[in-house]
Protein backbone atom coordinates (compact mmCIF):
# COMPACT_ATOMS: atom_id res chain seq x y z
CA UNK A 1 0.00 0.00 0.00
CA UNK A 2 1.04 3.60 -0.48
CA UNK A 3 2.62 5.22 2.56
CA UNK A 4 0.87 8.20 4.21
CA UNK A 5 3.78 10.56 3.55
CA UNK A 6 3.68 9.64 -0.15
CA UNK A 7 -0.03 10.39 -0.29
CA UNK A 8 0.71 13.68 1.41
CA UNK A 9 3.17 14.52 -1.38
CA UNK A 10 0.48 13.88 -3.99
CA UNK A 11 -1.98 15.92 -1.94
CA UNK A 12 0.41 18.86 -2.02
CA UNK A 13 0.79 18.59 -5.80
CA UNK A 14 -2.86 17.92 -6.62
CA UNK A 15 -4.47 20.43 -4.29
CA UNK A 16 -7.79 20.00 -2.46
CA UNK A 17 -9.83 19.22 -5.58
CA UNK A 18 -7.26 17.04 -7.36
CA UNK A 19 -7.16 14.01 -5.05
CA UNK A 20 -10.12 11.79 -4.10
CA UNK A 21 -9.51 9.64 -1.01
CA UNK A 22 -13.09 8.77 -0.07
CA UNK A 23 -13.30 5.01 -0.62
CA UNK A 24 -17.02 5.18 -1.34
CA UNK A 25 -16.27 7.47 -4.29
CA UNK A 26 -13.31 5.36 -5.41
CA UNK A 27 -15.11 2.00 -5.25
CA UNK A 28 -17.01 2.22 -8.60
CA UNK A 29 -13.73 2.72 -10.46
CA UNK A 30 -11.94 -0.32 -9.05
CA UNK A 31 -13.72 -2.92 -11.17
CA UNK A 32 -13.75 -3.40 -14.94
CA UNK A 33 -16.94 -3.24 -17.03
CA UNK A 34 -17.28 -7.01 -17.23
CA UNK A 35 -16.66 -7.53 -13.53
CA UNK A 36 -13.73 -9.87 -14.15
CA UNK A 37 -10.99 -7.76 -12.55
CA UNK A 38 -10.98 -5.90 -9.24
CA UNK A 39 -8.22 -3.70 -7.89
CA UNK A 40 -7.48 -1.43 -4.99
CA UNK A 41 -6.35 2.20 -4.88
CA UNK A 42 -5.78 4.58 -2.01
CA UNK A 43 -6.79 7.56 -4.11
CA UNK A 44 -7.83 8.90 -7.50
CA UNK A 45 -5.90 11.79 -9.01
CA UNK A 46 -8.18 14.17 -10.94
CA UNK A 47 -6.13 16.68 -12.95
CA UNK A 48 -7.83 19.51 -14.84
CA UNK A 49 -5.00 20.46 -17.15
CA UNK A 50 -2.07 18.93 -18.97
CA UNK A 51 0.30 20.80 -16.66
CA UNK A 52 -1.38 19.22 -13.64
CA UNK A 53 -1.01 15.78 -15.22
CA UNK A 54 2.69 16.46 -15.76
CA UNK A 55 3.17 17.55 -12.13
CA UNK A 56 1.41 14.42 -10.87
CA UNK A 57 3.53 12.20 -13.12
CA UNK A 58 6.72 13.83 -11.84
CA UNK A 59 5.56 13.20 -8.27
CA UNK A 60 4.84 9.57 -9.15
CA UNK A 61 8.33 9.16 -10.62
CA UNK A 62 9.94 10.71 -7.56
CA UNK A 63 8.09 8.41 -5.17
CA UNK A 64 8.03 5.34 -7.47
CA UNK A 65 4.22 5.12 -7.47
CA UNK A 66 2.56 3.42 -10.46
CA UNK A 67 -0.29 5.27 -12.20
CA UNK A 68 -3.28 3.71 -13.94
CA UNK A 69 -4.82 6.13 -16.48
CA UNK A 70 -8.59 5.92 -16.64
CA UNK A 71 -11.35 7.52 -18.69
CA UNK A 72 -14.83 6.01 -18.83
CA UNK A 73 -13.61 2.69 -17.39
CA UNK A 74 -15.32 0.82 -20.22
CA UNK A 75 -12.38 -1.48 -21.03
CA UNK A 76 -13.38 -5.00 -22.05
CA UNK A 77 -9.99 -6.48 -21.07
CA UNK A 78 -9.28 -5.01 -17.64
CA UNK A 79 -7.09 -2.33 -19.20
CA UNK A 80 -7.99 0.44 -16.76
CA UNK A 81 -8.25 -1.53 -13.50
CA UNK A 82 -5.61 -0.86 -10.83
CA UNK A 83 -3.53 -3.71 -9.36
CA UNK A 84 -5.10 -5.72 -6.55
CA UNK A 85 -2.25 -4.95 -4.14
CA UNK A 86 -3.12 -1.25 -3.90
CA UNK A 87 0.32 -0.18 -5.07
CA UNK A 88 -0.98 2.20 -7.76
CA UNK A 89 -3.07 5.34 -7.91
CA UNK A 90 -5.77 5.89 -10.52
CA UNK A 91 -5.19 8.95 -12.68
CA UNK A 92 -8.60 9.95 -13.98
CA UNK A 93 -8.82 12.19 -17.05
CA UNK A 94 -12.58 12.67 -16.74
CA UNK A 95 -12.28 16.26 -15.48
CA UNK A 96 -10.30 17.22 -18.59
CA UNK A 97 -13.43 17.30 -20.73
CA UNK A 98 -13.15 20.46 -22.84
CA UNK A 99 -13.46 20.60 -26.59
CA UNK A 100 -10.71 23.14 -27.16
CA UNK A 101 -11.54 23.83 -30.77
CA UNK A 102 -14.17 22.81 -33.28
CA UNK A 103 -13.11 23.82 -36.80
CA UNK A 104 -15.65 22.74 -39.42
CA UNK A 105 -13.70 24.38 -42.24
CA UNK A 106 -10.63 22.30 -41.46
CA UNK A 107 -12.77 19.26 -40.53
CA UNK A 108 -10.98 19.13 -37.19
CA UNK A 109 -11.87 18.88 -33.50
CA UNK A 110 -9.32 19.31 -30.73
CA UNK A 111 -10.60 17.48 -27.66
CA UNK A 112 -9.23 16.83 -24.21
CA UNK A 113 -8.94 13.23 -23.09
CA UNK A 114 -12.04 13.25 -20.87
CA UNK A 115 -14.48 14.28 -23.58
CA UNK A 116 -17.22 11.63 -23.79
CA UNK A 117 -17.76 10.26 -27.28
CA UNK A 118 -21.47 11.07 -27.41
CA UNK A 119 -20.70 14.69 -26.42
CA UNK A 120 -18.20 14.92 -29.29
CA UNK A 121 -20.89 13.59 -31.64
CA UNK A 122 -23.30 16.30 -30.48
CA UNK A 123 -20.71 19.10 -30.78
CA UNK A 124 -19.73 18.04 -34.29
CA UNK A 125 -23.36 17.81 -35.36
CA UNK A 126 -23.95 21.37 -34.14
CA UNK A 127 -21.45 22.68 -36.72
CA UNK A 128 -22.58 20.47 -39.60
CA UNK A 129 -19.92 17.79 -39.17
CA UNK A 130 -19.60 14.41 -37.51
CA UNK A 131 -16.93 12.28 -35.88
CA UNK A 132 -17.25 8.96 -37.74
CA UNK A 133 -16.64 6.50 -34.92
CA UNK A 134 -19.39 5.03 -32.78
CA UNK A 135 -19.76 2.12 -30.39
CA UNK A 136 -22.12 0.81 -27.77
CA UNK A 137 -20.29 2.57 -24.92
CA UNK A 138 -20.46 6.00 -26.58
CA UNK A 139 -22.21 7.43 -23.51
CA UNK A 140 -19.23 6.68 -21.25
CA UNK A 141 -16.17 6.05 -23.44
CA UNK A 142 -13.77 8.99 -23.57
CA UNK A 143 -11.46 10.35 -26.25
CA UNK A 144 -8.33 9.43 -24.29
CA UNK A 145 -9.47 5.83 -23.91
CA UNK A 146 -10.49 5.60 -27.57
CA UNK A 147 -7.05 6.82 -28.64
CA UNK A 148 -5.18 4.63 -26.16
CA UNK A 149 -6.98 1.47 -27.30
CA UNK A 150 -7.14 2.33 -31.02
CA UNK A 151 -10.90 1.86 -30.83
CA UNK A 152 -12.84 0.63 -33.84
CA UNK A 153 -16.62 0.45 -33.68
CA UNK A 154 -19.25 0.19 -36.37
CA UNK A 155 -17.94 2.62 -39.00
CA UNK A 156 -14.44 1.23 -39.58
CA UNK A 157 -15.56 -0.19 -42.93
CA UNK A 158 -15.59 3.31 -44.41
CA UNK A 159 -13.57 5.50 -42.04
CA UNK A 160 -11.03 3.25 -40.32
CA UNK A 161 -10.03 2.90 -36.65
CA UNK A 162 -8.80 5.69 -34.39
CA UNK A 163 -5.40 5.47 -36.08
CA UNK A 164 -7.01 6.87 -39.22
CA UNK A 165 -8.96 9.54 -37.33
CA UNK A 166 -6.29 10.99 -35.03
CA UNK A 167 -4.42 13.89 -36.63
CA UNK A 168 -2.37 14.92 -33.59
CA UNK A 169 -1.75 14.02 -29.94
CA UNK A 170 -0.77 15.80 -26.76
CA UNK A 171 0.51 13.50 -24.03
CA UNK A 172 2.53 13.39 -20.83
CA UNK A 173 5.45 10.95 -20.97
CA UNK A 174 6.69 8.89 -18.00
CA UNK A 175 9.39 11.42 -17.05
CA UNK A 176 6.76 14.16 -16.72
CA UNK A 177 7.64 15.89 -19.98
CA UNK A 178 4.84 17.04 -22.30
CA UNK A 179 4.75 15.84 -25.89
CA UNK A 180 3.04 18.60 -27.85
CA UNK A 181 2.09 16.91 -31.08
CA UNK A 182 -1.42 18.32 -31.26
CA UNK A 183 -0.91 20.10 -34.61
CA UNK A 184 -2.69 18.34 -37.47
CA UNK A 185 0.17 17.98 -39.95
CA UNK A 186 -0.34 16.00 -43.13
CA UNK A 187 3.43 15.61 -43.55
CA UNK A 188 5.89 15.33 -40.66
CA UNK A 189 9.12 13.41 -41.16
CA UNK A 190 10.91 14.22 -37.90
CA UNK A 191 11.88 10.67 -37.06
CA UNK A 192 9.75 8.18 -35.15
CA UNK A 193 6.02 8.90 -35.13
CA UNK A 194 5.17 9.25 -31.44
CA UNK A 195 1.51 9.78 -32.35
CA UNK A 196 1.18 6.30 -33.81
CA UNK A 197 3.24 4.82 -30.98
CA UNK A 198 0.89 6.25 -28.36
CA UNK A 199 -2.27 5.21 -30.21
CA UNK A 200 -3.12 1.73 -29.01
CA UNK A 201 -0.45 1.74 -26.27
CA UNK A 202 -3.14 1.42 -23.55
CA UNK A 203 -1.53 4.10 -21.39
CA UNK A 204 1.70 2.12 -20.95
CA UNK A 205 3.93 4.66 -22.74
CA UNK A 206 2.21 8.01 -22.18
CA UNK A 207 -0.93 9.58 -20.81
CA UNK A 208 -2.94 11.10 -23.64
CA UNK A 209 -4.27 14.49 -22.54
CA UNK A 210 -5.74 15.76 -25.83
CA UNK A 211 -6.12 14.80 -29.48
CA UNK A 212 -6.83 16.45 -32.80
CA UNK A 213 -9.52 14.40 -34.50
CA UNK A 214 -10.67 14.25 -38.10
CA UNK A 215 -14.27 15.20 -38.81
CA UNK A 216 -16.29 14.42 -41.93
CA UNK A 217 -19.37 16.08 -43.47
CA UNK A 218 -22.64 15.48 -41.69
CA UNK A 219 -24.93 12.83 -43.10
CA UNK A 220 -27.42 14.42 -45.45
CA UNK A 221 -29.31 11.23 -46.21
CA UNK A 222 -29.07 7.68 -44.92
CA UNK A 223 -30.77 4.33 -45.26
CA UNK A 224 -30.58 1.47 -42.80
CA UNK A 225 -31.67 -2.08 -43.60
CA UNK A 226 -32.03 -5.30 -41.62
CA UNK A 227 -31.51 -8.37 -43.78
CA UNK A 228 -31.97 -12.07 -43.08
CA UNK A 229 -29.39 -14.43 -44.59
CA UNK A 230 -28.56 -18.13 -44.43
CA UNK A 231 -25.01 -17.93 -43.12
CA UNK A 232 -21.93 -15.68 -42.87
CA UNK A 233 -20.74 -16.74 -46.32
CA UNK A 234 -23.94 -15.40 -47.83
CA UNK A 235 -23.59 -12.26 -45.71
CA UNK A 236 -20.10 -11.66 -47.10
CA UNK A 237 -21.35 -12.19 -50.65
CA UNK A 238 -24.09 -9.66 -49.90
CA UNK A 239 -21.53 -7.15 -48.61
CA UNK A 240 -19.45 -7.46 -51.78
CA UNK A 241 -22.60 -7.06 -53.85
CA UNK A 242 -23.60 -3.90 -51.96
CA UNK A 243 -20.11 -2.45 -52.36
CA UNK A 244 -20.15 -3.20 -56.07
CA UNK A 245 -23.58 -1.62 -56.48
CA UNK A 246 -23.12 1.38 -54.20
CA UNK A 247 -19.40 2.08 -53.84
CA UNK A 248 -17.89 3.72 -50.73
CA UNK A 249 -21.21 4.98 -49.34
CA UNK A 250 -21.68 1.64 -47.54
CA UNK A 251 -20.74 2.81 -44.04
CA UNK A 252 -21.76 -0.09 -41.84
CA UNK A 253 -22.19 -3.82 -42.30
CA UNK A 254 -22.75 -5.87 -39.15
CA UNK A 255 -23.66 -9.54 -38.75
CA UNK A 256 -25.54 -11.14 -35.86
CA UNK A 257 -26.33 -14.79 -35.25
CA UNK A 258 -29.97 -15.68 -34.57
CA UNK A 259 -29.28 -16.81 -31.01
CA UNK A 260 -27.65 -13.48 -30.12
CA UNK A 261 -30.63 -11.62 -31.61
CA UNK A 262 -32.90 -13.79 -29.48
CA UNK A 263 -30.97 -12.82 -26.36
CA UNK A 264 -31.29 -9.13 -27.27
CA UNK A 265 -35.05 -9.38 -27.80
CA UNK A 266 -35.50 -11.22 -24.50
CA UNK A 267 -33.57 -8.86 -22.23
CA UNK A 268 -33.49 -5.38 -23.83
CA UNK A 269 -36.75 -3.46 -23.28
CA UNK A 270 -38.46 -1.93 -26.29
CA UNK A 271 -36.78 -4.13 -28.91
CA UNK A 272 -38.55 -6.12 -31.59
CA UNK A 273 -37.59 -8.36 -34.49
CA UNK A 274 -37.15 -6.22 -37.64
CA UNK A 275 -38.27 -8.87 -40.15
CA UNK A 276 -41.04 -11.46 -40.00
CA UNK A 277 -39.00 -14.36 -41.33
CA UNK A 278 -36.90 -16.34 -38.86
CA UNK A 279 -33.43 -16.65 -40.37
CA UNK A 280 -30.20 -18.22 -39.03
CA UNK A 281 -28.18 -15.03 -39.49
CA UNK A 282 -28.81 -11.32 -39.85
CA UNK A 283 -27.02 -8.38 -41.46
CA UNK A 284 -27.41 -4.73 -40.53
CA UNK A 285 -26.48 -2.38 -43.38
CA UNK A 286 -26.16 1.40 -43.42
CA UNK A 287 -25.72 3.60 -46.50
CA UNK A 288 -24.79 7.25 -45.89
CA UNK A 289 -24.72 10.16 -48.29
CA UNK A 290 -23.31 13.62 -47.57
CA UNK A 291 -24.56 16.85 -49.07
CA UNK A 292 -22.12 16.67 -51.98
CA UNK A 293 -23.51 13.38 -53.32
CA UNK A 294 -25.50 13.60 -56.56
CA UNK A 295 -28.10 11.19 -57.93
CA UNK A 296 -30.72 9.04 -56.18
CA UNK A 297 -31.24 9.25 -52.43
CA UNK A 298 -29.95 6.71 -49.93
CA UNK A 299 -33.32 4.93 -49.66
CA UNK A 300 -33.58 4.49 -53.42
CA UNK A 301 -30.03 3.22 -53.65
CA UNK A 302 -30.56 0.75 -50.84
CA UNK A 303 -33.80 -0.51 -52.40
CA UNK A 304 -32.18 -1.01 -55.80
CA UNK A 305 -29.14 -2.79 -54.38
CA UNK A 306 -31.24 -5.10 -52.22
CA UNK A 307 -33.62 -5.82 -55.10
CA UNK A 308 -30.73 -7.06 -57.23
CA UNK A 309 -29.43 -9.01 -54.22
CA UNK A 310 -32.81 -10.75 -53.96
CA UNK A 311 -32.56 -11.67 -57.64
CA UNK A 312 -29.15 -13.23 -57.01
CA UNK A 313 -30.40 -15.24 -54.05
CA UNK A 314 -28.30 -13.34 -51.50
CA UNK A 315 -31.22 -12.31 -49.28
CA UNK A 316 -33.98 -14.28 -47.52
CA UNK A 317 -35.93 -11.30 -46.21
CA UNK A 318 -35.24 -7.62 -45.62
CA UNK A 319 -36.69 -4.46 -44.09
CA UNK A 320 -35.52 -0.93 -44.82
CA UNK A 321 -36.08 1.51 -41.95
CA UNK A 322 -38.98 3.82 -42.81
CA UNK A 323 -37.91 6.55 -40.37
CA UNK A 324 -34.99 7.75 -38.28
CA UNK A 325 -36.65 6.23 -35.23
CA UNK A 326 -36.79 2.85 -36.90
CA UNK A 327 -33.19 3.18 -38.10
CA UNK A 328 -32.12 3.87 -34.52
CA UNK A 329 -34.17 0.89 -33.35
CA UNK A 330 -32.27 -1.35 -35.77
CA UNK A 331 -28.95 -0.02 -34.46
CA UNK A 332 -30.09 -0.41 -30.86
CA UNK A 333 -30.33 -4.14 -31.49
CA UNK A 334 -26.70 -4.29 -32.60
CA UNK A 335 -25.40 -1.97 -29.89
CA UNK A 336 -27.16 -4.01 -27.20
CA UNK A 337 -25.51 -7.28 -28.23
CA UNK A 338 -22.73 -7.16 -25.61
CA UNK A 339 -25.15 -6.31 -22.81
CA UNK A 340 -27.54 -9.07 -23.86
CA UNK A 341 -24.75 -11.64 -24.11
CA UNK A 342 -23.49 -10.68 -20.65
CA UNK A 343 -26.98 -11.29 -19.25
CA UNK A 344 -26.84 -14.92 -20.40
CA UNK A 345 -24.41 -15.84 -17.63
CA UNK A 346 -20.77 -16.90 -17.48
CA UNK A 347 -19.03 -16.97 -20.86
CA UNK A 348 -15.71 -16.49 -22.59
CA UNK A 349 -15.66 -13.43 -24.83
CA UNK A 350 -13.25 -13.10 -27.74
CA UNK A 351 -12.56 -10.01 -29.83
CA UNK A 352 -10.78 -11.44 -32.86
CA UNK A 353 -9.91 -10.64 -36.44
CA UNK A 354 -9.01 -12.90 -39.34
CA UNK A 355 -8.71 -12.15 -43.06
CA UNK A 356 -12.15 -11.13 -44.30
CA UNK A 357 -12.36 -13.97 -46.82
CA UNK A 358 -11.76 -16.44 -43.98
CA UNK A 359 -14.22 -14.96 -41.52
CA UNK A 360 -17.37 -16.88 -42.60
CA UNK A 361 -15.55 -20.18 -42.14
CA UNK A 362 -14.26 -19.08 -38.74
CA UNK A 363 -17.70 -18.04 -37.52
CA UNK A 364 -19.31 -21.36 -38.42
CA UNK A 365 -16.55 -23.94 -38.11
CA UNK A 366 -14.91 -22.70 -34.93
CA UNK A 367 -18.29 -22.38 -33.18
CA UNK A 368 -19.07 -26.00 -34.09
CA UNK A 369 -15.60 -27.12 -33.05
CA UNK A 370 -15.95 -25.44 -29.66
CA UNK A 371 -19.31 -27.04 -28.98
CA UNK A 372 -17.91 -30.44 -29.93
CA UNK A 373 -14.72 -30.03 -27.91
CA UNK A 374 -16.49 -28.68 -24.81
CA UNK A 375 -19.87 -30.47 -24.48
CA UNK A 376 -22.73 -28.36 -23.16
CA UNK A 377 -21.29 -25.07 -24.36
CA UNK A 378 -22.85 -22.89 -27.05
CA UNK A 379 -20.87 -20.57 -29.29
CA UNK A 380 -21.75 -17.81 -31.75
CA UNK A 381 -20.57 -14.43 -32.90
CA UNK A 382 -21.58 -10.94 -33.97
CA UNK A 383 -19.77 -7.90 -35.27
CA UNK A 384 -18.03 -6.14 -38.09
CA UNK A 385 -17.87 -8.63 -40.93
CA UNK A 386 -16.57 -6.05 -43.39
CA UNK A 387 -13.57 -5.39 -41.12
CA UNK A 388 -12.80 -9.04 -40.50
CA UNK A 389 -13.56 -8.51 -36.80
CA UNK A 390 -16.22 -10.29 -34.75
CA UNK A 391 -16.98 -10.80 -31.08
CA UNK A 392 -17.02 -14.54 -30.54
CA UNK A 393 -18.64 -15.89 -27.36
CA UNK A 394 -18.40 -19.35 -25.83
CA UNK A 395 -21.11 -19.70 -23.19
CA UNK A 396 -20.63 -22.03 -20.26
CA UNK A 397 -23.02 -24.99 -19.96
CA UNK A 398 -26.32 -23.96 -18.37
CA UNK A 399 -26.41 -26.99 -16.07
CA UNK A 400 -25.91 -25.77 -12.52
CA UNK A 401 -26.94 -22.20 -13.26
CA UNK A 402 -24.62 -19.28 -12.67
CA UNK A 403 -22.52 -21.04 -10.07
CA UNK A 404 -22.16 -24.07 -12.32
CA UNK A 405 -21.10 -21.78 -15.16
CA UNK A 406 -18.47 -20.12 -13.00
CA UNK A 407 -17.17 -23.53 -11.97
CA UNK A 408 -16.93 -24.56 -15.64
CA UNK A 409 -14.97 -21.42 -16.47
CA UNK A 410 -12.61 -22.07 -13.57
CA UNK A 411 -11.91 -25.63 -14.70
CA UNK A 412 -12.16 -25.33 -18.50
CA UNK A 413 -11.88 -21.64 -19.32
CA UNK A 414 -8.14 -21.63 -19.91
CA UNK A 415 -8.29 -24.66 -22.20
CA UNK A 416 -11.20 -23.20 -24.17
CA UNK A 417 -9.44 -19.85 -24.49
CA UNK A 418 -6.31 -21.48 -25.83
CA UNK A 419 -8.38 -23.61 -28.21
CA UNK A 420 -10.17 -20.62 -29.74
CA UNK A 421 -7.05 -18.48 -29.93
CA UNK A 422 -5.16 -21.31 -31.61
CA UNK A 423 -7.84 -21.39 -34.31
CA UNK A 424 -7.51 -17.62 -34.78
CA UNK A 425 -3.74 -17.82 -35.20
CA UNK A 426 -4.03 -20.81 -37.53
CA UNK A 427 -6.15 -18.59 -39.78
CA UNK A 428 -3.50 -15.83 -39.68
CA UNK A 429 -5.61 -13.69 -37.38
CA UNK A 430 -5.25 -11.58 -34.25
CA UNK A 431 -6.54 -12.36 -30.75
CA UNK A 432 -7.26 -8.66 -30.22
CA UNK A 433 -9.02 -6.71 -32.96
CA UNK A 434 -10.25 -3.61 -31.15
CA UNK A 435 -10.43 -4.11 -27.38
CA UNK A 436 -6.70 -4.24 -26.72
CA UNK A 437 -4.66 -6.65 -24.60
CA UNK A 438 -5.14 -5.16 -21.13
CA UNK A 439 -4.50 -7.79 -18.49
CA UNK A 440 -7.05 -10.33 -19.69
CA UNK A 441 -5.11 -11.31 -22.83
CA UNK A 442 -1.58 -10.79 -21.55
CA UNK A 443 -0.62 -14.45 -21.24
CA UNK A 444 -2.08 -15.40 -24.61
CA UNK A 445 -0.42 -12.40 -26.26
CA UNK A 446 2.93 -13.63 -24.95
CA UNK A 447 2.22 -17.23 -25.98
CA UNK A 448 1.06 -16.57 -29.52
CA UNK A 449 3.09 -13.56 -30.65
CA UNK A 450 6.33 -13.80 -32.60
CA UNK A 451 9.46 -13.22 -30.46
CA UNK A 452 10.53 -10.27 -32.60
CA UNK A 453 7.32 -8.38 -31.83
CA UNK A 454 7.37 -9.23 -28.13
CA UNK A 455 11.00 -8.14 -27.92
CA UNK A 456 10.23 -4.83 -29.60
CA UNK A 457 7.26 -4.17 -27.28
CA UNK A 458 9.41 -4.83 -24.21
CA UNK A 459 12.26 -2.69 -25.51
CA UNK A 460 10.01 0.28 -26.25
CA UNK A 461 8.43 0.02 -22.79
CA UNK A 462 11.84 -0.08 -21.10
CA UNK A 463 13.08 2.88 -23.12
CA UNK A 464 10.14 5.20 -22.49
CA UNK A 465 9.06 3.98 -19.03
CA UNK A 466 12.22 2.59 -17.36
CA UNK A 467 10.59 2.63 -13.91
CA UNK A 468 7.57 0.67 -15.17
CA UNK A 469 5.10 3.11 -13.59
CA UNK A 470 2.58 3.60 -16.40
CA UNK A 471 -0.37 1.18 -16.29
CA UNK A 472 1.57 -1.77 -14.86
CA UNK A 473 0.48 -5.28 -15.73
CA UNK A 474 -1.20 -4.25 -18.99
CA UNK A 475 -0.25 -4.98 -22.62
CA UNK A 476 3.47 -5.60 -22.07
CA UNK A 477 4.38 -9.24 -21.31
CA UNK A 478 7.59 -8.64 -19.37
CA UNK A 479 9.87 -11.63 -18.85
CA UNK A 480 11.17 -10.04 -15.68
CA UNK A 481 10.01 -6.99 -13.74
CA UNK A 482 11.31 -3.70 -15.11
Amino acid sequence: MIAPDTLAAFRAVAGPRGLIEDQDLIAPWLEDWRGKFHGEAAAILTPRSTQEVAAMVRCAAEHRVPLVPQGGNSSMVGGATPPADGSALILSLRAMNSIRRMDPEANLAVCEAGVILSHLHEAAQAVGRRFPLSLGAKGSATVGGLVSTNAGGTQVLRHGTMRALVEGIEAVLPDGSIHDGIAALKKDNRGYDLKQLLIGAEGTLGIVTAASLRLVPAIADRAVAWVGVNDPAQALALLRHMEQQLGPVVEGFEVIAADTLGFILSVIPGTRQPIDTLTPWHALIEVDLDAATDGPGAQQRMEAALASAFEKGLVIDAAIAASEAQAEAFWKLRESASEAERAQGPALQFDISVPIATMPRFMVDVAAACEARFPGTTASSFGHLGDGNVHFHVRAPRAGGTEGGKAWLASHGEDATRFVNDQVVAMNGSISAEHGIGQMKLAEFARLTEPAQIGAVRAIKRALDPLGLFNPGKLVPLATPV
